[in-house]
């Protein structure tokens, strides 16, 4: 129990607002590679998402990069990174591997949202004349945000976690105070900069579900309760 009152003693200290890399600074910096890093990875992965849902072509190979992405380990790849491009361009080294990890959870959720609309939907609206275009955007975007905004969700809550690793190669963020506490034996400073992490992680995900909820439109939600009340309406036979 004394770790944990020294870890939030450590957080709360006058001197996490003083020296070479002080708290907020470091949660500024963790929360810019972040959302720089899952910016990037969206720009690439949802319009490939998107084509993908909307033409039915390249899913597999989708599914196998994500997976090949997947199992990168990202200490390893900002490691390699960082030797191969040079310590001059040890952020963009960081950063590649960050969006790497970010990809295949945005790409599987903007294909994952336009496959999980009814295709009743979707020839409705051709029918009505719409072209493709118009289908993409009026009808499959719309209606597939909702899982685009989870995928986006579960990417950053990857990266927010490992963000810490660019400290390794000196890029600061939270992982600088965690690797200090190790180098110095403190394990009050390594308790107190995991709570910080995990305290910014839960409130993000906390943003990011509110945008989730927000984000449903008004017809899915109607339309996913509505087989429930069909299901407990008597048939007209039995009427």
């Amino acid at each position: 129990m004394n770790v944990f009152l020294d870890a939030f003693a450590w957080i709360f200290s006058p001197d996490r607002t003083t020296g070479y890399l002080p708290l907020g600074e470091a949660i500024l910096q963790h929360l810019g590679f972040t959302f720089g890093s899952v910016a990037l990875a969206a720009l690439i992965a949802v319009p490939a998402g998107w084509a993908i849902g909307h033409t039915g072509r390249g899913r597999e190979i989708a599914v196998f990069l994500s997976g090949a992405a997947r199992s990168l380990p990202s200490l390893g790849l900002v490691v390699l990174l960082y030797l191969l491009i040079g310590v001059n361009f040890k952020e963009q080294a960081a950063v590649v591997s960050f969006v790497l990890l970010a990809i295949p959870s945005i790409l599987a959720g903007a294909y994952a949202g336009i496959e999980a609309i009814e295709r009743t939907t979707i020839e409705a609206g051709r029918a009505v004349g719409m072209t493709p275009m118009q289908v993409l955007w009026k009808i499959e975007i719309p209606l597939g945000l909702p899982l685009l905004i989870g995928g986006i969700r579960s990417a950053v809550l990857q990266v927010v976690a490992t963000v810490t690793i660019a400290a390794y190669v000196g890029l600061g963020g939270l992982g600088f105070a965690l690797i200090q506490g190790i180098q110095t034996r403190n394990p009050a400073q390594i308790l107190g900069a995991s709570i910080v992490v995990v305290v910014l992680a839960l409130m993000l995900d906390g943003v990011f579900a509110l945008l989730q909820r927000i984000l449903v439109p008004r017809g899915v939600a109607v339309q996913r309760s509505a087989p429930r009340r069909l299901r407990r309406r008597p048939s007209p036979q039995h009427a």
